[in-house]
């Protein structure tokens, strides 16, 4: 079977242009980086701004297992399978982070048949919008050391300087650091860190941000110290939110590339779903919706990471309405959640296969949660018997939700014609969308009422620290902003090796940030990371180029 990256390499790619007129847009309303990427213009988003909104299709997942779900091979097919019906329709995705790039995860643009194009491109550099952020984030964190070293006007207080540096590689050898070594001339001692560009604020922002303007407001909103009286700093007083913005001047704009069936897709920004919010930026999505009939959208791991942050967190910030939710699932993954290890995937085990469905059937109760019509995409591998998937299907009914094999993989959007039937009729279907929790719960409230309703847990512990943060949010006014859970992907619960459908548990919150400027209060639970390491043989490792410039081991 051929790798993702030569189905990639082998594909004929149209010019952008001519994908772009899928979408009414003109040469004049693209910047192209190349053939086959180009940016939205700010002229092109406002001219389309009074356009009526198309459907906005949310796919999601059960928890992940290292069996694989196809998450964004489901996306990617479903929308080709939309354009294969004559549909106007686009992708709107995540831009994939260099760290799980080389790490474990390798590359993050589809697969098969169902993918994103041009896939290299797009897995490594792209458009530059993450080196944007890791340098704008860098640029507060050098201004705050530097501020420090030429007096200290504000007062910091180096123990309590939250900002810390950024980079979009998986390194865990810079979790913990000490800055400004060397003698007086080279800055003031102090411990620091790093953490993954996509777990950084400042994606968060881009992400959520409605424009460049309201992006400057947000960006100058970022808290990142405090006073020796105990007084909050934020970035815009210390002089560089204008500086801060224009490097975002680019990274702002929509990306508009192609599917390997020719369908228009918007990647653009990509928290992290476990440490971040986990979905693509408001402003490509909206687009998206006055350009398209159709846009089928993604959040990221399963529903109570991604899809819980895109309800919450995106919805409620954007005013964005899902008119249906995917559900992916395989049969391989609930026979892995009931306890089979990962080599006995291929064997008929119907005691397992029942017992790990509980933790699909949980993720159908939660989108119901928030009155969206579900559809749970079964992703076909060759290993499913007709006993398996017939017990899938029933069980899914059982609990309200629409089913259809999903086979974008192997056959492309021809795989995925059935799936895009059982979403149009979820279109009919009655909803009632509204959020989990409102504005006016406290922060401890909203963590409580995700942590029972969501995960199915008995409570929350709180540790001290987390409780000493909790009193400053909410003295600065952040008891009433969205909770952003940081979590394991892996369970329901905040301990990875929990799998299935865990009961009798509690969430612990060990600490808590107020990402102020992005709008959210971040909680952290478990040993979840935002530095992540690389495994003992990382996918970098199996990477290559020629002297033609041909890549191979990208995925």
């Amino acid at each position: 079977m051929k790798t993702d990256v030569e189905i990639a390499q082998e594909a004929v790619i149209q010019p952008i242009e001519k994908i772009g007129e899928q979408l009414s847009l003109t040469a004049d309303d693209l910047e192209f980086y190349g053939k086959y990427k180009a940016k939205i213009s700010n002229e092109a988003i406002n001219k389309f701004e009074n356009e009526k909104n198309g459907k906005l299709v949310l796919v999601t997942a059960m928890n992940p297992t290292p069996a694989g779900e196809g998450k964004t091979t489901t996306s990617v097919g479903l929308a080709d399978a939309f354009h294969k019906l004559g549909k106007k329709v686009a992708l709107a995705l995540r831009e994939p982070s260099l760290g799980p790039c080389f790490g474990m995860k390798g590359g993050a643009a589809g697969g098969g048949y169902a993918q994103v194009v041009p896939m290299e491109d797009i897995n490594l550099h792209f458009t530059g919008d993450f080196h944007a952020i890791t340098t704008a984030h860098n640029l507060l964190a050098a201004v705050i050391d530097n501020h420090i070293h030429h007096g200290n006007l504000l007062n910091i207080d180096l123990r309590r300087i939250m900002w810390k540096r950024v980079l979009d590689l998986n390194d865990r050898a810079l979790r913990h650091i000490v800055v400004g070594l060397g003698g007086a001339a080279h800055g003031v001692p102090r411990e620091s860190g790093f953490d993954i560009t996509v777990a950084s604020e400042m994606m968060a922002i881009l992400c959520l941000a409605e424009n460049l303007k309201d992006m400057e407001e947000k960006l100058g909103e970022i808290l990142v110290a405090y006073t020796m009286e105990g007084r909050p700093v934020f970035a815009k007083d210390l002089g560089v939110t204008g500086a801060l913005t224009l490097l975002f001047k680019d990274a702002i704009k929509p990306n508009l590339v192609q599917t390997l069936e020719g369908t228009p897709a918007f990647i653009h920004g990509g928290p992290f779903a476990n440490i971040a919010h986990g979905c693509n930026s408001v402003i490509a999505t909206k687009f998206a919706l006055k350009a398209a009939d159709i846009v089928v959208t993604e959040a990221g791991f399963g529903a109570d990471l991604g899809a819980e942050k895109f309800l919450d967190i995106k919805c409620r910030k954007s005013g964005l309405k899902p008119d249906a939710a995917v559900i992916v699932a395989t049969v391989r993954a609930m026979k892995m959640h009931g306890g089979l290890a990962k080599g006995e995937l291929n064997k008929v085990d119907m005691n397992a296969l029942e017992k790990g469905a509980e933790n699909l059937t949980k993720h159908i109760e939660n989108i119901k949660k928030f009155g969206i019509p579900a559809v749970v995409a079964i992703n076909a591998f060759p290993t499913d018997t007709p006993e398996e998937l017939r017990f899938v299907e029933e069980i899914c009914k059982k609990y309200g939700a629409e089913v259809a094999l999903s086979e974008v993989w192997a056959k492309g959007g021809e795989g995925g014609v059935a799936l895009a039937k059982k979403v149009e009729e979820a279109f009919n279907k009655p909803k009632d969308f509204h959020f989990l929790y409102e504005d006016n719960l406290s922060v401890t409230e909203k963590i409580e009422t995700i942590a029972k309703e969501i995960y199915g847990a008995n409570g929350v512990d709180f540790s001290d620290m987390a409780k000493k943060e909790l009193k400053s949010i909410e003295l600065l006014g952040g008891d009433k902003l969205p909770v952003c859970m940081a979590k394991t992907q892996y369970s329901l619960s905040d301990n990875a090796a929990l799998l299935g459908r865990p009961k009798n548990f509690r969430i612990t919150v060990r600490n808590v940030k107020f990402s102020r400027g992005a709008g959210f209060v971040v909680a952290l639970t478990g040993n979840i990371l935002t530095m992540p390491g690389l495994p003992k043989h990382p996918a970098a490792m199996n990477m290559s180029i020629d002297e033609n410039g041909k890549i191979a081991g990208l995925f």
